[in-house]
């Protein structure tokens, strides 16, 4: 294994080609009746998922989406190094609580929204330098569990307004491994923290698109691509309001995106217009990656994807004070 390292602006390429060899899904009740109802692994008719909170389901789901990648691609339990995790609650505890069914070590990482995307960067460099074999990258969201930490308990039943986007329930994972099958990670951009100035927590879409942006033009900055080198450039959970801006900011730049890009939020319900602005949350991208995207990767349909999550770095005490809301984006390189 060679032990070159490479680096260039705040792109790191993996020479070793760490290799994404199974994932997997769960979504909930609302998420299934859209796109990934026919991708997911489990698709639940109870947000519920048997337990008595929120929470706990959101846990479960999370523990799910865990076990059922590593099975998938005929591991055991022993087979993995690491568990790369995190989601939206308060310490991150539905990763935390889900890592107590596993015996290997557990790395907690949080980018709000953009957590996904984090964890495959880490684990891809971890496989890349030959310090593990085997890495899980998962996380998820709840509807339910997300609106009442960050937003209104859902008894008071407070109006959405029309730039508000609906918490994805829903979870995802996969194993990166060493080895020469499965879908490439050829590199991961690093984000930085991005702020214009948004303060309404209800419009995620305008806060994240210039973090969306500035990752994506340093991307096709550090690689030498462009737009046209990719079938399609995946954002995480901008929504549809989120997405526009985002192709607006890029196209400023010299970058016209629109002909490839696509945004988990704006695809993962039904009837976009019932929604809003669309999906949001951890497990936006989470279930749209493991389940749609690296199956049509996997066949062929796809051969080079980039992946850009968002996250809103706020929390309940930021937005309280006034503060307006930092967000981020990191952006991994997929490759059959």
């Amino acid at each position: 294994m060679s032990t070159k390292k490479q680096k260039n602006g705040n792109t790191i390429f993996f020479e070793n080609a760490p290799r994404i060899t199974s994932f997997a899904a769960v979504c909930g009740s609302k998420e299934s009746a859209g796109i990934l109802g026919n991708y997911a692994d489990i698709t639940l008719q109870d947000d519920m998922y048997g337990e008595s909170t929120f929470e706990k389901a959101e846990c479960k789901m999370l523990a799910t989406a865990i076990s059922l990648a590593i099975e998938k691609g005929g591991y055991r339990e022993k087979d993995i190094d690491v568990l790369l995790s995190g989601d939206l609650l308060n310490q991150i505890i539905s990763a935390s609580f889900a890592a107590r069914d596993f015996n290997f070590p557990f790395l907690g990482v949080y980018n709000a929204c953009s957590t996904m995307s984090e964890a495959m960067l880490l684990g891809a460099a971890f496989v890349n330098a030959g310090y593990i074999k085997r890495a899980v990258a998962a996380t998820g969201s709840h509807f339910a569990s997300a609106e009442r930490q960050y937003r209104y308990p859902l008894e008071l039943g407070c109006t959405r307004p029309p730039q508000a986007q609906w918490t994805v329930t829903g979870a995802g994972g996969c194993v990166i491994s060493d080895g020469d099958k499965g879908i490439k990670i050829v590199n991961g951009t690093m984000g930085k923290v991005c702020d214009y100035g948004v303060t309404d927590v209800n419009n995620m879409g305008a806060a994240m698109a210039p973090a969306a942006a500035d990752t994506i033009l340093q991307h096709f900055k550090d690689t030498g691509t462009d737009p046209t080198d990719y079938d399609l450039i995946l954002t995480g959970d901008l929504g549809a309001l989120g997405s526009r801006i985002v192709k607006d900011l890029t196209w400023e730049k010299g970058f016209d995106i629109s002909a490839n890009h696509v945004d988990c939020g704006e695809i993962v319900y039904k009837v976009i217009e019932m929604e809003f602005q669309g999906g949001s949350g951890a497990g936006c991208s989470a279930t749209v990656l493991n389940s749609y995207i690296l199956t049509k990767m996997s066949s062929g349909l796809y051969k080079r994807v980039l992946f850009a999550a968002t996250g809103a770095l706020l929390s309940t005490v930021s937005s309280g004070q006034g503060e307006s809301i930092p967000c981020i984006s990191h952006a991994v390189q997929l490759e059959v």
